[in-house]
């Protein structure tokens, strides 16, 4: 659904936290390996010890996730050395491992500046991997295209305190949209950050978002992401022109959370 004239006003109004912790119903931890079968792809991101991130294979060498776990605190592009991708990651055991060698964060986000408008919209990263991944390993996710998505999703992610294998929620929430953000109640943490989002409709699903960061709607945890295929399709160009970020841009900004309470809210754990 569109948000209200009210409610997008009331997003723009929002508070952030330090993480978004949102409706838990169905959440499971995937501690078999007959219960990982079908989400190997989706992995957790090691930041040379200062924290992780979650990401999800969308060809054999290219990582999608979150463009704010690219960045270390100081709002610096991280060094591909310093990201480890693990797929699959179960009890320190992953379906395979690689290294990053090149990042592509996306133009328009701005690191240090926090969720607003602009920042979530673009807050989307490419990581390319040493080698590939077999798709007898990890088969990759496709991107969903198009409006018929439906109002019900899913989130696989690793987070704070299940860190060492994936959680599913089977089934949470779209809130409401403004522009290319949506709002949705999935059970997120710090960690969840670049989690997938899939939308239900067919078959195997497909990456409607990403998680980007959360926050209080009318009394409720929510997180927030976003519309993906223009997105992803920019930085695969930047990656084919080996460019792995561009110089940022000057945009006029929307603050989620101005009047002094937005916090910068990032899904990376604590030191990441």
């Amino acid at each position: 659904m569109k948000l209200s004239l009210l409610a997008v006003a009331t997003i723009l109004g929002v508070t952030f936290g330090g993480a978004a912790y949102a409706d838990g119903r169905g959440l499971r931890a995937l501690v078999d390996r007959e219960d990982l079968l079908g989400w190997e792809a989706v992995g957790r991101l090691d930041l040379a010890g200062q924290g992780f991130c979650s990401g999800t294979l969308i060809a054999p060498d290219l990582v999608l996730t979150a463009a704010h776990c690219v960045y270390d605190q100081n709002g610096v592009l991280r060094q591909a050395d310093q990201i480890r991708f693990r797929a699959g990651l179960q009890d320190e055991k992953a379906i395979a491992e690689r290294q990053a060698i090149q990042l592509a964060a996306h133009e328009a986000y701005e690191p240090g500046i926090g969720p607003d408008e602009i920042n979530i919209t673009f807050d989307v990263a490419l990581i390319r991997l040493e080698s590939p991944i077999t798709s007898a390993e990890a088969d990759p996710f496709i991107l969903h295209s198009g409006r018929g998505y439906g109002e019900e999703i899913s989130v696989t992610s690793y987070g704070e305190g299940r860190e060492t294998a994936p959680s599913r929620q089977r089934r949470c929430n779209i809130l409401g949209e403004y522009h290319e953000i949506m709002m949705i109640d999935c059970n997120v943490t710090f960690g969840s950050s670049g989690a997938p989002v899939f939308s239900q409709v067919g078959g195997r699903g497909r990456i409607l978002s990403l998680v980007s960061s959360g926050g209080r709607f009318r009394g409720r945890q929510v997180a927030y992401g976003m519309k993906l295929p223009e997105r992803v399709a920019e930085l695969k160009a930047k990656l084919r022109r080996n460019s792995a970020v561009a110089p940022g841009k000057s945009i006029k900004r929307i603050r989620v959370g101005s009047g002094g309470g937005a916090s910068g809210a990032k899904f990376v754990r604590p030191g990441g």
